[in-house]
């Protein structure tokens, strides 16, 4: 039976705690809440394709979808701090109202006799009132494990397991979102898939806040039992969002850079077969990191995951062709895939009480500051000095996410988290 309300759960077995989450939070949660992540997946690209189509401009295009993610980053802390301080479903249901609206007037103002500045100030609202579904589902899984009674090892084990479902679905939606984009722009018009984010939003995002899990979120536990907002910047929360920024700089590192190799090589149509192969590996690879044993402790898997992506993105750098591109970035799926999970885990574990949704949308708008930051430069570096040179910032960025998981190793354990007893 989901959960309704916020009495613990007993779990009387010790292979039972996976089932027994699923059976709290409902088998339909985990569809709702993947479904109500694909509008922000079908944002980016739509709003380059749409915009594309209505200027003829790439240039313009690739700006209003960089002012997307910029809104995103500008304000998805500041909505997972609301939602702790209010509860996510009033924040969700306002998100969602707004942002419905928002993406349908930028289709009227990207089609209309309207100047560059106002597209661009419209798309960064798009990002700036994007509902932060992927941070709070996160915490509101949390939540649930906490109410379960369980003990600190079990608890360990089903955090990592949950984070890295939760980084496995979040791989999903965005090698498909972009596929979603285009299915539909043929099928229909280039406008189509922004109002096709409008209208998952409203139904998607608005079943996700009305969810019962909503009552899972740690906002249910009262302002007295919350940690003040600066406990959000202790050392062992910094340096997990250093590492989600660098796993972001990874990723737009390494798509840029694809781009422009496929390019160079004559091949550009098989970008997302390319790039689909390391995110498809990824999310399988993320799935079975709960399944480690728990002497591969987790800051040590951060390091060992992290050593797999750089090896992977070393052999990248020199990939001659398709098939060796291919197998390269397989093996970087293999890598990227558990270290996010791990470094979600890690930032679960460390995270104030009461403030889990707020350190979840941080660490989230960090990989968008990355993959943002990464796009704007490695382009660049491309258009001047070729693919080949290109192909060497994923490896950088695998390096400093490395030197942050070194860095991880001198964080002090933090005390465990209060658990709710079973009655």
């Amino acid at each position: 039976m989901p959960l309704t309300d916020s009495t613990p759960v007993r779990v009387t077995a010790p292979d039972t705690p996976i089932r027994t989450l699923a059976a709290t939070v409902g088998i339909g949660y985990f569809a709702i809440a993947l479904i109500a992540r694909l509008p922000y997946a079908m944002i980016v690209v739509g709003v380059l394709t749409m915009v594309v189509d209505a200027r003829g401009s790439l240039a313009v295009g690739g700006l209003t979808s960089a002012m997307v993610g910029l809104g995103t980053i500008a304000t998805g802390p500041l909505i997972g701090a609301a939602a702790d301080r209010w509860g996510q479903r009033p924040v969700l249901l306002l998100a969602t109202l707004v942002q419905s609206a928002v993406l349908v007037t930028l289709v009227a103002v990207a089609y209309g006799n309207t100047a560059d500045g106002l597209l661009l100030a419209v798309s960064a609202l798009a990002g700036a009132t994007a509902p932060q579904v992927s941070p709070m589902s996160r915490a509101r899984l949390v939540g649930a494990i906490d109410r379960m009674g369980l003990d600190a090892g079990a608890r360990g084990r089903l955090q990592e397991s949950t984070m890295g479902y939760e980084s496995a679905v979040d791989e999903i939606v965005f090698v498909f979102g972009p596929v979603l984009v285009g299915v539909v722009a043929i099928a229909t018009t280039p406008a189509a898939p922004v109002l096709a984010a409008a209208a998952l939003t409203v139904v998607f995002v608005t079943a996700f806040a009305l969810h019962p899990t909503a009552r899972t979120a740690v906002h249910d536990h009262g302002t007295a039992q919350r940690e003040p907002a600066r406990a959000v910047a202790r050392p062992g929360i910094l340096v997990a969002a250093a590492g989600t920024f660098a796993t972001g700089l990874f990723f737009g590192a390494m798509l840029t850079s694809l781009t422009a190799f496929v390019a160079e090589g004559g091949f550009p149509e098989q970008t997302g077969i390319l790039y689909g192969i390391m995110g498809i590996g990824s999310a399988i690879l993320a799935l079975g990191v709960g399944l480690l044993p728990r002497r591969f402790a987790l800051p040590w898997r951060w390091i060992g995951f992290t050593a797999v992506l750089l090896i992977g993105a070393m052999l990248a750098a020199g990939a001659t062709g398709a098939v060796s591109m291919g197998w390269a970035l397989a093996l970087a799926g293999c890598g990227i895939g558990p270290t996010l999970a791990t470094i979600y885990a890690l930032a679960a574990a460390r995270s104030p009480r009461g403030r889990e949704a707020t350190v979840m949308a941080v660490l989230g708008s960090a990989v968008v500051v990355g993959q943002a930051f990464a796009s704007m430069v490695v382009g660049a570096l491309a258009e001047s000095a070729g693919a080949a040179v290109a192909l060497w910032a994923p490896v950088a960025a695998a390096a400093l996410l490395l030197t942050f998981g070194l860095t991880n190793l001198r964080v002090r354990r933090p005390l465990p988290r209060e658990v709710t007893p079973a009655p």
